[in-house]
């Protein structure tokens, strides 16, 4: 039985992993069950020619891993959703930083720039895997040491790619946009929705 609140996903069961997924999920009435993946990180980016094939497989690795445990306990939902978020600027790939320290440093290095984030998403359907990326451009504002600092007293930032989140407190920090916003909360619902509708249209499962 579809969602009330979107009927135009006709799934059943999905399956996604990670709080931000899971809430943005929630919010656009797609029924689903959380996963948490065990997969550990250990990708090395510079073996790919762009963040966003290195988001793609970090997502895929995670889909995999929570696909064959779930195997293994004669488990089979409709479709497994996995996602992973990093931001980039200047080449470098910025993680979730460690203490307050590298967080101040993370956002002074944003502070009046661009810079883009991306999400990998991958579908697994049992017979089918499907793989894209999206990206987004955000620009900062020039920010105060002192406002920075603030920022990150708030805790908000140190379990965040990039050392912000745009949700939250964070999104006071960005001037603009380009793309989509539920991207850099880590779910591309857009394309994600769109994808899974063909999915179903075609009966891929």
């Amino acid at each position: 039985m579809a969602s009330a609140r979107n009927k135009a996903i006709p799934t059943e069961h999905l399956l996604s992993f990670g709080k931000n997924s899971a809430n943005l999920c929630e919010y656009r009435g797609l029924p689903f069950e959380v996963c948490v993946s065990q997969y550990e990180e250990d990708l090395d980016p510079r073996k790919y020619k762009c963040p966003g094939d290195f988001v793609v497989a970090t997502a895929y690795n995670k889909v995999k891993e929570v696909s064959e445990r779930l195997e293994r306990n004669a488990s089979s939902p409709d479709l497994i959703i996995g996602a992973d978020t990093i931001v980039a600027i200047d080449g470098t790939i910025l993680g979730k930083p460690e203490n307050k320290e590298k967080a101040i440093a993370m956002l002074e290095r944003l502070s009046g720039r661009p810079h883009t984030v991306y999400t990998g998403v991958v579908l697994n359907t049992g017979s089918s895997t499907i793989k894209f990326y999206e990206s987004t451009q955000v620009y900062f504002d020039k920010l105060d040491l002192d406002v920075i600092k603030a920022y990150v007293d708030t805790g908000e930032p140190l379990d965040k790619a990039g050392g912000y989140g745009i949700q939250g407190i964070g999104g006071s920090l960005i001037e603009k946009i380009e793309g989509d916003y539920f991207n850099v909360m880590g779910l591309p619902l857009h394309r994600l929705c769109k994808q899974i509708r063909e999915i179903y249209k075609n009966k891929v499962l």
